[in-house]
């Protein structure tokens, strides 16, 4: 029984870096209808900005965070200027096309700037604590409460601001917004912003436990991909409880069935969700 609480509790750090991957790219999905197959190199971006920022200039990890957020963030307003902006008129195709171009871009400035070798991030939260009896790192209880708290606030904002009503108004319809005089292109720019910054929380909390790299961002990027799938298309809860279905589900099958099978079960559940549900769980009426 204390090998699957901690299991669980294992699944719940695993589930929300999911989340929160997964949060940016279904909010640019929902509002803009872009899969964006550059999300993974925007959490590979902000795992290294993070690492340098620390390194390199002396910040502390949590003001490290916030820069790499903030840079992160611009880089995806520059991507959804520069690159998607101007496609948007192009047939569907053509914007994926440019988000695998990115991705590969990125991912080789990463290589040719910081080298192919794996990195380790410091952070002061390293010590082991025990609560209840179970041992937990400090950071993977930043990780799950870091996570929580995004979670809500990103919730609030959405639901009681008039910048958040205008995301969602845009996300119904884009051409109503427009003609009700939203201003569809600063909403496009904030949204490329809070999904890069997602990105890059993400990695930032992440990297302390696994390791920075160029390529980090593949299987994360697939899995986030399997999450707004599982939980509805442009789905926010969608996103939030499938990325912990993910995160539980790899852990205990981990343990329970083999490690090396725990890549894996996040596509079997997805082909077992989508067989009783095709549009996902949370899925919009009419999508």
């Amino acid at each position: 029984m204390e090998l699957f609480i901690q299991q669980l509790l294992n699944g719940l750090t695993v589930g929300s870096v999911y989340s929160l991957v997964a949060l940016g790219l279904t909010l640019v999905y929902g509002i803009l209808h872009i899969p964006n197959f550059a999300h993974g190199a925007l959490y590979m971006m902000g795992g290294y900005v993070t690492l340098m920022a620390m390194t390199k200039l002396g910040m502390p990890y949590g003001i490290a965070i916030v820069a790499s957020m903030a840079a992160v963030g611009l880089l995806g307003v520059l991507m959804e200027r520069l690159v998607f902006y101007p496609l948007r008129n192009a047939p569907p195709l053509h914007d994926k096309i440019a988000a695998i171009g990115i991705l590969l871009f990125l991912e080789a400035f990463a290589q040719f700037v910081w080298g192919a070798d794996y990195q380790t991030m410091p952070t002061p939260y390293g010590d082991v604590v025990t609560l209840f009896g179970f041992t937990l790192t400090i950071q993977r209880i930043l990780i799950i409460a870091s996570a929580v708290i995004i979670m809500i606030l990103l919730y609030l904002f959405l639901k009681k601001t008039f910048i958040g009503a205008s995301i969602i108004a845009m996300a119904q319809n884009r051409e109503g917004a427009n003609l009700v005089g939203i201003n569809t292109n600063k909403v496009a720019m904030l949204t490329f912003f809070l999904s890069g910054s997602l990105a890059a929380l993400a990695a930032s909390l992440a990297s302390p436990i696994n390791l920075v790299f160029p390529g980090m961002g593949h299987l994360v990027i697939l899995k986030a991909f399997v999450i707004i799938i599982l939980g509805g298309m442009g789905s926010i809860p969608g996103a939030i409880v499938g990325g912990y279905i993910l995160g539980f589900s790899e852990s205990l099958g981990a343990t329970y069935v083999s490690n090396d099978y725990k890549d894996i079960i996040a596509f079997a559940i997805l082909v077992i969700i989508l067989t009783v549900k095709p549009n996902g769980l949370f899925a919009k009426e009419g999508r």
